[in-house]
């Protein structure tokens, strides 16, 4: 293409969206509307996301060694658990330090025990996928020296697949979220081609081609998105970036913490320019294609 056809195709895109003034504006409100939602469905479980993974790798093995194992065989019995395929992390705490979080925990009554300490050594194990946390702890407990084997057997099990299925559901919303954005951005630049079938059929009778006619709807539809896409974009970043300083000064945890805003919002930002031109530009070849056939 020539860039002189080109930059008349330009000219005119924008002059048609001049011309159909409530046009433009219902299918850029289309969009906004649309790409807010999808914006702040993504935000939802891309954060929600990041807490299951949080929770998944705070899931641990504690293994308890037999209370009368020697230093030596603790020793052997740790260097076996890193050896043991799909093991990426172990931790020793002795048995004194054990009590001494007991205490911490259940109060000073189980200061008794300081004279006769019941606890045995132990070793805080973690799996290099959460997925692996009950075979590994399975086979540890068939280890010489393991006294007691603890991960939440059953619970952790059910755990994994609430996650799995919220994940599942989450990305299902968000698909299904993105067809009926398309499918409503589509009927609604359908509408405005609609109302020039009477210049499309002109054109084509004069010997237009359909590229000829098609490419300027197709801008139309690269504007349209981008338009709309402007406000979800700027509404997002503003939004976000209040929320993650609210959230990061104030109810800050070990166990939750909000996406990073850089690099997420340019991630997301791009996203949405990306959705919004797509939709735009598919509506408008997809609603265009009909009326070429004169």
């Amino acid at each position: 293409m020539k860039s002189r056809t080109l930059r008349r195709h330009i000219r005119e895109s924008f002059k048609s969206l001049s011309r159909n003034g409530w046009m433009t504006f219902a299918s850029v409100s289309a969009v906004t509307v649309t790409l807010l939602l999808i914006g702040v469905f993504i935000v939802i479980m891309m954060n929600l996301n990041q807490l299951a993974d949080n929770i998944e790798n705070d899931v641990e093995i504690k293994v308890v060694a037999e209370q009368n194992a020697t230093t030596s065989q603790v020793e052997e019995l740790m260097k076996k658990v890193k050896e043991t395929p799909g093991v990426a992390e172990v931790k020793y705490s002795s048995r004194e330090q054990e009590l001494n979080q007991m205490i911490q925990s259940f109060g000073e009554e189980f200061a008794l025990y300081k004279q006769d300490n019941p606890l045995g050594d132990a070793l805080y194990v973690k799996a290099d996928d959460p997925k692996n946390t009950a075979s590994v702890a399975q086979e540890i407990g068939t280890y010489d020296y393991t006294f007691d084997v603890e991960y939440g057997e059953g619970k952790v099990e059910k755990l994994f697949n609430v996650l799995k299925v919220g994940r599942n559901v989450g990305l299902g919303l968000i698909l299904a979220l993105l067809f009926t954005a398309m499918f409503l951005i589509s009927n609604t630049i359908r509408l405005t081609i609609v109302a020039r079938r009477t210049e499309i059929d002109i054109m084509k009778l004069v010997g237009a081609t359909d590229s000829f006619v098609r490419i300027p709807f197709m801008l139309e539809g690269v504007w349209l998105g981008i338009f709309g896409a402007i406000i979800p974009m700027v509404l997002m970043t503003t939004f976000y970036s209040q929320l993650y300083s609210f959230w990061e000064g104030r109810l800050q945890n070990e166990l939750f913490h909000l996406l990073d805003p850089s690099p997420f919002l340019l991630q997301l930002n791009f996203l949405l320019l990306f959705v919004a031109v797509f939709i735009g530009v598919w509506g408008s070849f997809m609603s265009v294609r009909k009326f070429l056939r004169v």
